[in-house]
């Protein structure tokens, strides 16, 4: 993957949820929000040196927030930094 988002953005996968409860019912796909959380797959110049999200990290996102792009096939969001909520340690 080749992909530097501008400005002030970031890229994120998203991480998939369980689709089992611990009882062992399956969840279908479209009784399943989209989850809120991510990994950073890659971060704008002008945040790689200011900003406290790195490559790797997992984060919460605002739910309507991003706009969806597929790159080799994956699904990824491409995101404001202001519209991060926080990292997951």
């Amino acid at each position: 993957m080749n992909f530097k988002p501008l400005d002030k953005r970031v890229l994120l996968e998203r991480i998939e949820e369980e689709t089992k409860t611990s009882s062992g019912i399956i969840i279908p796909d479209n009784a399943k929000e989209k989850p809120l959380v991510g990994t950073v797959r890659a971060i704008s110049k002008k945040l790689e040196k200011d900003s406290e999200i790195k490559i790797g990290d997992n984060v919460v996102f605002d739910k309507y927030k991003g706009s969806e792009i597929k790159i080799d096939g994956k699904e990824y969001i491409v995101i404001d930094e202001e519209d991060l909520l926080g990292i997951l340690g």
